[in-house]
């Protein structure tokens, strides 16, 4: 019966969800991202004496240049010629995706094509954690993993290399925020579950974490 009750509560949060953030609200347009500004920001090893984990955002809306340097320095290309990336993955698999919860809705980033690529035309920032602060601040990331991609690993070695992978990630867009002046925490308590349902996701592709980012609430 516990479980059951599990399941009906679950499936209720899902559709009360739905029905008040409007599965039919207008459609949100595909975003071209302005070209990265990769000579800005503070040196490195300033970045790295400043790189913290924040929990207090601000609501203000970040830029899509902030926006565009931030997902390049997660994980854009930086090799045209080949398409490798700034952060590295098991045998150039490159099975993480990055999802990208604004109010405007959910997108997925095209590093090829520096776009963010319409998902969803809801507001889901609430449900990308546990935490308040996940609801107000204007960008919420969420890493999912394509386990289709790496396929001829061992499913156990295949998660394993998928948290890697996203830690890789996930610090430099810590360290992209400590050079921006702008405020970020990563975080793994979700309701993946929940989450995975509202974003549609396959089944071989997995949540691994997510991760805030805006400006300092001071």
């Amino acid at each position: 019966m516990k479980a059951c009750s599990i399941f009906f509560a679950s499936s209720i949060l899902i559709v009360s969800f739905v029905f008040t953030t409007g599965v039919n609200a207008k459609e949100i347009e595909l975003i071209q991202l302005p070209a990265p500004q990769t000579q800005a920001g503070k040196p490195l090893m300033q970045a790295l004496q400043e790189r913290k984990s924040s929990r207090a955002f601000s609501n203000k809306d970040l830029s899509l240049q902030i926006i565009s340097d931030m997902l390049w320095a997660a994980c854009g290309i930086n090799r045209q010629e080949s398409g490798l990336k700034t952060a590295p993955s098991t045998m150039n698999m490159q099975e993480i995706d990055i999802y990208v919860s604004m109010v405007e809705g959910l997108y997925l980033y095209d590093a090829k094509a520096n776009k963010l690529i319409p998902v969803l035309a809801q507001d889901i920032r609430a449900l990308t954690g546990k935490q308040d602060f996940v609801a107000s601040a204007p960008v919420n990331l969420i890493y999912v993993a394509n386990l289709a991609k790496m396929s001829k690993l061992p499913e156990q070695d295949a998660q394993f290399y998928a948290a890697v992978d996203t830690g890789f990630i996930s610090q430099n867009v810590y360290l992209y925020c400590a050079s921006a002046g702008l405020a970020t925490v990563v975080r793994g308590l979700i309701d993946v579950s929940l989450l995975s349902t509202v974003m549609q996701l396959k089944k071989d592709q997995k949540i691994i974490l997510s991760q805030t980012i805006g400006y300092p609430a001071n």
